[in-house]
């Protein structure tokens, strides 16, 4: 044997939304330097690096309701300390200042020496994947975010003009099947209400019928949302047919190019049967179904591992040809409320002045606190996983619960450290349950669930 990597050993730990606005050094509880310690002691590290890396003259801010994330360049060293060493830049905060945002934060991670993959100065190189070698092997990552708003994707080269900074998408449709009464009383309001006339007026100017599908007896388009005729009421997503073949390909190009490949899809959407009863974001059990399919599809075109991020609080574990698929490894670092400055459209949005600063533009928005990230533990009970390989199969994962500390003040809480007792048991026993309907089991030990194989 030549090398080491030939063995085909590897251990791979899995972090999930990463809002990094706090320096990590400092701090010494033993539960943060043990998480610490099992992050350093895996050969990759991952995160979803949720936001921007700029300082604060640099890019402009976009348009979005949300969180304007940023992370300021000098507080990579903390996440690199703290073991990270390979993150995904494919979210919906990834354009939180623009195209100028986008190129800063690729400057400031290729200065620091950290490996990302899902955005680029155009689609190519969003599309591509960052390569991280470890002593047990190379490991690729190839990022795309289904949750972004058109003018977030990274546009095509051409011979005669150069393309467009963004992130990497992953483009989806969303049906609603709905029943003979339903369909009817909705091809009356789009009759009554002359939005047919307007579909066809736009057809015949700048639109193609593919960008505004003709109706017919069977489905319509109404407020950019499309319904067929159906038995009963449901939804159905399906990916972007473009999107999907693009990723698949460059997942093969990952296969060919590394030892180890590593898929991440950020996603806010929600499917099955949950989607149509949770009163609240935390109670929806499933992610859309398209994403289920584009983890099969990924694992099919080469892929080890299948890592979602997105909904701020974990889901289930799928075993589906060996490789372990995470549908959500929820949040992961959560400082998204000590963000150093916010445009004035964000205050605006709750009638605050010129005179209003973060604090109230955030107690606003949470009506103080009562509503939102801060009102509900859900957000704040997390995970990370650890997958440990052996002879190039997967032979264990240990998810880890961590707390970050709901009902702490603002200036305390978002840093995980490793739960214990009742907290490390709910976090278990939520993964432990959402994981049963794809056939995995995850045992409970002391706090860790095991996954064994």
């Amino acid at each position: 044997m030549t090398y080491q990597s030939e063995k085909g050993n590897f251990t791979i730990a899995l972090a999930g939304d990463t809002m990094l606005t706090r320096k990590l050094t400092p701090f010494t509880e033993e539960r943060f330097l043990k998480l610490r310690e099992i992050l350093r002691g895996a050969d990759a590290s991952f995160a979803n690096l949720e936001g921007t890396v700029h300082t604060w003259d640099e890019g402009t801010p976009g348009i979005t309701q949300g969180t304007f994330m940023t992370t300021e360049p000098a507080l990579l060293e903390d996440l690199q300390w703290l073991g990270i060493n390979l993150v995904c830049c494919a979210n919906n905060h990834a354009f939180d200042y623009g195209e100028d945002g986008v190129l800063a934060n690729i400057k400031h991670l290729d200065e620091a020496g950290l490996v990302h993959a899902g955005s680029g100065k155009n689609l190519a190189e969003a599309r591509a994947p960052g390569y991280l070698d470890t002593a047990n092997g190379r490991v690729a990552l190839v990022a795309a975010t289904a949750t972004f708003r058109p003018w977030n994707q990274a546009g095509e080269q051409r011979p005669d003009l150069r393309g467009r900074p963004g992130i990497n998408p992953l483009g989806f449709q969303t049906t609603y099947s709905v029943d003979a009464k339903a369909f009817e009383q909705l091809q009356r309001i789009s009759h009554g209400l002359g939005f047919e006339k307007s579909n066809e007026r736009a057809r015949k100017h700048f639109y193609s019928d593919k960008e505004i599908a003709k109706a017919n007896s069977t489905e319509l388009s109404l407020l950019g949302n499309r319904y067929v005729l159906g038995e009963d009421f449901s939804i159905a997503t399906q990916a972007n047919e473009r999107d999907l073949k693009d990723n698949l390909r460059w997942i093969g190009e990952a296969r060919r190019q590394a030892d180890w490949v590593v898929v991440s899809a950020h996603c806010h959407e929600f499917g099955g049967a949950s989607l149509l009863t949770a009163s609240t974001r935390a109670e929806l059990e499933e992610t859309a179904d398209f994403v289920t399919k584009f983890a099969h599809q990924a694992i099919d075109a080469g892929a080890d591992i299948f890592v979602g991020h997105g909904s701020h609080f974990p889901m289930g574990i799928e075993i589906y040809q060996g490789k372990p698929i995470f549908y959500s490894v929820g949040n992961f670092v959560f400082q998204n409320e000590t963000v150093g400055f916010f445009p004035a459209d964000a205050y605006e949005r709750f009638d605050l002045d010129l005179k209003a600063t973060p604090s109230d533009f955030l107690d606003a928005r949470t009506n103080g606190g009562k509503k939102g990230h801060p009102s509900d533990p859900a957000y704040w009970e997390n995970m990370f996983a650890v997958c440990e390989f052996a002879n190039q199969k997967l032979k264990e994962i240990h998810v880890h619960s961590i707390d970050q500390g709901f009902g702490r003040p603002r200036p305390q809480r978002g840093r995980p450290v490793l739960a214990e007792g009742e907290l490390a048991n709910r976090v278990i026993e939520r993964v432990k349950k959402l994981s049963e309907r794809y056939g995995t089991k995850v045992m409970n030990r002391d706090g860790v669930g095991v996954v064994q194989l």
